[in-house]
């Protein structure tokens, strides 16, 4: 199986139980790590993909915690397009807008505050993984953090199935799914 890994890691798929033959890792970042002879990893934006990357064909898309990162409706769009166009299957998850932990701070309720306090928030609760250290990162970090809900996910995924992940009963997570 080949596999794209729109916004991953290699690192996910060394400590994956099951690993396909082909992982192609595309992301903002370059690799953390040296890249194993059965991956590829390329700098690239999951939005705006180069043509050697959109041009090619996998087995399957798979996305974990990116859509939320992507920045904006319109490049939602353009990242479903890319997951529908790159495989016919596709696994692309992401955090529940309604779930009443934001998952990147660890902060209840912090996905319904207005901006200014939720930036004021990440600037100070002890709980996220990296506390912005100036004001400017700290915005940028919650504008670049827009969590989905049940319907826009149905919208860029019209016919795939959407499984929920539930934790403690609640629903966490979304799941688009094609096979």
């Amino acid at each position: 199986m080949s596999v794209i890994d729109l916004g991953g890691r290699v690192e996910t798929w060394t400590r994956a139980l099951v690993r396909p033959a082909h992982v192609h890792v595309v992301n903002l970042e370059g690799p953390t790590s040296d890249v194993p002879d059965w991956a590829e990893v390329d700098h690239g934006d999951a939005c705006h993909l180069p043509a050697h990357i959109a041009a090619r064909r996998y087995d399957l898309v798979f996305s974990n915690s990116v859509l939320e990162h992507v920045g904006g409706h319109e490049r939602r769009l353009r990242f479903a397009e890319f997951v529908h166009t790159l495989a016919d299957r596709h696994w692309v998850q992401t955090p529940y807008r309604y779930f009443p932990i934001e998952p990147h701070w660890l902060a209840p309720g912090m996905q319904f505050l207005p901006l200014r306090a939720r930036v004021a928030l990440a600037r100070r609760w002890p709980l996220q993984h990296t506390v912005a250290s100036r004001r400017e990162d700290a915005v940028a970090e919650v504008l670049w953090t827009e969590l989905l809900d049940y319907t826009q996910m149905r919208h860029l995924f019209p016919a795939s199935r959407i499984r929920t992940e539930r934790l403690a009963g609640l629903p966490k997570s979304l799941i688009a799914i094609a096979v």
